[in-house]
């Protein structure tokens, strides 16, 4: 009998925190029988690039189309789900598999592309079968509504997807993690645990989303102006909260960046910003409106270039001025290396007079949507898998789940830190290191048209 070997081979995810697509391949008797997707996300390019940003190179799996059996998607944020739109024909159309919002944005985005998608949105008390592939979903917690965690049956073992997720027990809407449906899958056996390892140098547990509820409360409480909020636009949640605040002191809201007015009337329309329709505003209204009444909920919180907060702190906004008296409440952390442009900004809008608030200064006006060293360690005992790979994260955080897995009795030797095409074999119960697939930067220009190949700016 011809025995299963299972290759996993990350394009994207590793080292580089975005630009997230990963591989699961099965082979028999040395023949590739089925490939699994795991997210197909964007990337943010240098600043000194003169693109949009980066999507994965998936020249390897051009030859290889008619084994792609699924796309799964674990959440929501552009970097797991943003590549999807540019490679959909190329990957042979297969059916992509996530959470309800995740529907929604991604259907939104296909719109926008002019292109249909068959897309499923999955039944967490439901397994589901990709060729040789055994898959269930599991409701994890995030910065984002219906974040997944995978459990993929092989032929070969267990594996247990774990991408960007916190273990928060009093989220502010839906449910705490499914503790257990990890515990029920684990117990069958896990070969390989590949775990979110973005907030691994960071003590303790991570903060609830619920505690940012409060410091909008007080924020928005001492405000004399506008309130101007600014997050990234996916972060439902907290959107939701900042909306309950300022209705809760009479303020009105108006949405401003494209993707910000996109994503928060998609949740709207499936039920996720449950208010009523007269709270909101168009920012050509804000004239007639006191400042003391307004709360901006901005795109733009990575500070770039041509964000609605960028030209806010520019004045280029004909209907909304900043100065003295209106606060901007940062409510998001940079991306790993975003900081320098995110400061700048911060200092723009101060020079207009704006109180600005931040994480560096002060606490609970963000909680990370990743677990720190504490989730981490949860997750690793209570999946008790034989492996563990570090994905989502830089080389440092790659190294610092090392030296936690450690503290847990795993060796140097069951830990595998990957880099981007790097890839791990697996069978008869074992992990070795396999070949490594060659990549390249793709980038993606302000016209949408794709190259290998970009000028400076």
């Amino acid at each position: 009998m011809d025995e299963f070997r299972l290759r996993f081979v990350p394009l994207g995810g590793v080292v580089g925190v975005t630009k997230n697509m990963y591989l699961y391949e099965l082979y028999k008797g040395g023949k590739l029988e089925d490939i699994l997707i795991v997210d197909c996300g964007i990337g943010f390019p240098d600043t000194d690039l003169d693109v949009d940003y980066l999507i994965p190179d998936i020249s390897y799996l051009k030859d290889k189309v008619s084994k792609i059996r699924a796309i799964l998607l674990s959440h929501g944020h552009e970097d797991h789900t943003m590549a999807l739109p540019y490679y959909y024909k190329d990957l042979g159309e297969p059916p992509v598999y996530t959470g309800k919002l995740t529907t929604a944005f991604v259907k939104n985005d296909f719109k926008e592309f002019g292109i249909s998608i068959k897309i499923n949105e999955i039944d967490l008390k439901q397994a589901y079968s990709f060729g040789n592939f055994k898959v269930n979903f599991i409701r994890m917690t995030h910065s984002i509504p219906d974040t997944l965690h995978i459990f993929i049956k092989t032929p070969v073992g267990n594996i247990y997807h774990g991408t960007d997720f916190k273990l928060d027990l009093t989220p502010p809407y839906g449910k705490p993690p499914d503790f257990h449906a990890i515990s029920k899958l684990s117990s069958e056996g896990t070969l390989c645990l590949l775990s979110d390892c973005l907030g691994a140098e960071t003590p303790g547990l991570t903060l609830s989303e619920s505690a940012v509820g409060e410091s909008f409360d007080s924020e928005i409480k001492s405000t004399p102006g506008k309130f101007i909020m600014t997050t990234f636009s996916s972060n439902i949640s907290r959107i939701r909260q900042c909306i309950e605040s300022s209705v809760k002191y009479q303020r009105r809201i108006v949405f401003l960046g494209r993707s910000m007015k996109e994503n928060t009337m998609i949740a709207r329309e499936i039920g996720y910003l449950p208010f009523k329709n007269n709270i909101f505003l168009e920012d050509r209204s804000l004239i007639r409106t006191p400042s003391n009444k307004i709360t901006l909920i901005v795109a733009g919180s990575q500070g770039q270039i041509n964000s609605a907060l960028s030209k806010l702190a520019a004045d280029q906004n004909r209907n909304v001025k900043i100065g003295r008296g209106d606060k901007v409440f940062f409510s998001s952390d940079p991306i790993p290396g975003n900081e320098g442009e995110v400061y700048k900004l911060i200092e723009k809008l101060m020079i207009k007079g704006a109180d600005v608030v931040y994480p560096d200064i002060k606490e609970r006006l963000h909680a990370s949507g990743h677990g720190n060293q504490e989730d981490l360690k949860f997750l690793i005992r209570l999946v008790g898998a034989k492996y563990l790979i570090p994905i989502g994260g830089t080389i440092r955080h790659q190294r610092q789940y090392m030296k936690i897995s450690k503290q847990l009795d795993y060796q140097e030797r069951d830990v595998f830190l990957l880099n981007e095409g790097e890839s791990v074999w697996i069978d008869n119960d074992k992990m070795k290191m396999g070949e490594k697939i060659k990549t390249k930067n793709i980038y993606v220009n302000k016209e949408g048209a794709i190259s290998d190949k970009i000028a400076l700016k």
